[in-house]
């Protein structure tokens, strides 16, 4: 049996994901002419517009945000230093494609890498980084691999670091949205780098080639990638206000085209979907009596943060449920399902329809209580069943 309680919707300012349709209420998105794209929420998870978004395909350069995913991994667990020096290797400074045009068997300074890989896509600096954090490029595709797996890319595989043409080097918009979401999570202290408009190495200056930058003030990254067989690709995120959007495209015929669809699906996004933060991770959500434990007070609330993305104008129609287990009993371990929040969306006709449900847990644990206090709730309990 189930406690129901009524919950105010906090309006506070981002991971689960809605699961319901609320296209019906806001116009069809643009027509893209890149043949594969997605375009997500970041903080719901939500996709606002996709097409082919599962279908495997050459990443080109997109690639390069996986090997920045692993060696801001290695920053953040404090195996490599930003002012590490790197040896550059033969094979680095041969790379053919983007470069960032360092010297064979001079020492680079990590952070100068970082810089040439993301700003001016150097394949150079990207194999450099490769061999530093992996000993060779073929051992550090492992690491990629086993990351991708790690973070759920289902349609990925990596043979090296950066993108370059390969039989067995893939990805698909989905999982790309996927691992820039998860790049931008992880690693907001380094994120920053994919902002910044141009970078200068060996009296070599070059601009970043997402035009976006430029022109859209809310734009602050990601990634763009081109070759023959991936077409035009770009990894496009902005922000506005407290909500994040990321859009992909892939295959598209020109330069212009890539920014183009992806300046229209992020406006299409920000004109139409709000995102809301309906509870915080770890809030007390409810408190509840607990029988037999070393203490009587249980709060519940939710593992992760609650984000929701829907129609501009409908976060109004919204309500929010708690169904909550019946005599609850000790011991309580922390994180424990004792029960169920349920959000509600009214429709046209008025009727409530369950869009979103997530388990209430318990916040903290609670020990059996001691032989007297079990003793005393055992009867008090059996009059309240009676009643």
């Amino acid at each position: 049996m189930k406690i129901l309680t009524t919950l105010l919707l906090t309006s506070l300012p981002i991971l689960a994901q809605a699961q319901t349709d609320f296209t019906f209420l806001v116009p069809n998105p643009p027509e893209i002419s890149a043949p594969a794209y997605i375009l997500q929420d970041f903080h719901s998870g939500k996709v606002l517009m996709k097409q082919n978004a599962d279908r495997r395909l050459e990443p080109a350069s997109l690639t390069k945000l996986m090997t920045a995913y692993l060696v801001f991994k290695k920053l953040k667990a404090g195996k490599i230093k930003l002012t590490d020096t790197v040896l550059i290797s033969e094979k680095a400074w041969r790379m053919t494609g983007s470069k960032m045009y360092i010297e064979v068997g001079k020492r680079v300074p990590l952070e100068l890498l970082i810089k040439g890989m993301i700003i001016q896509s150097g394949n150079d600096a990207s194999v450099a980084l490769a061999e530093f954090v992996a000993g060779t490029e073929d051992a550090f595709a492992v690491l990629m691999n086993q990351e991708a797996q790690r973070l759920g890319l289902t349609n990925s595989h990596f043979t090296n670091s950066t993108g370059l043409p390969d039989g067995q080097h893939y990805s698909s918009p989905h999982d790309l949205v996927r691992l820039a979401r998860a790049l931008i999570r992880d690693f907001p202290e380094y994120y920053h780098w994919y902002s910044v408009l141009e970078f200068t190495y060996n009296n070599i200056k070059q601009h970043n080639r997402n035009v976006l930058l430029r022109r859209d003030s809310s734009v602050d990254g990601v990634k763009t990638g081109y070759t023959k067989a991936a077409g035009y690709c770009l990894i496009a995120s902005a922000k506005r206000g407290n909500m994040r959007l990321i859009s992909v495209v892939t295959g598209a015929e020109s330069k212009k085209k890539r920014h183009n669809d992806s300046e229209e699906m992020l406006n299409y996004g920000f004109h139409f979907f709000e995102t809301h933060l309906l509870y915080k991770a770890q809030q007390v959500l409810d408190t509840q009596r607990v029988w037999q434990g070393n203490r009587e007070q249980l709060e519940l609330g939710l593992e992760k943060s609650l984000y929701l993305t829907l129609p501009k104008g409908q976060y109004k129609n919204l309500k929010a449920k708690l169904y909550i287990d019946k005599h609850i009993m000790a011991p309580i371990v922390a994180g424990e399902t004792h029960g169920t929040l349920k959000i509600s969306f009214a429709n046209k006709d008025n009727k409530d329809n369950v869009i979103l449900e997530r388990p209430l847990v318990a916040l903290s644990s609670i020990e059996e209580g001691n032989l007297w206090n079990r003793l005393m709730d055992s009867i008090l309990l059996f009059f309240i069943k009676k009643l």
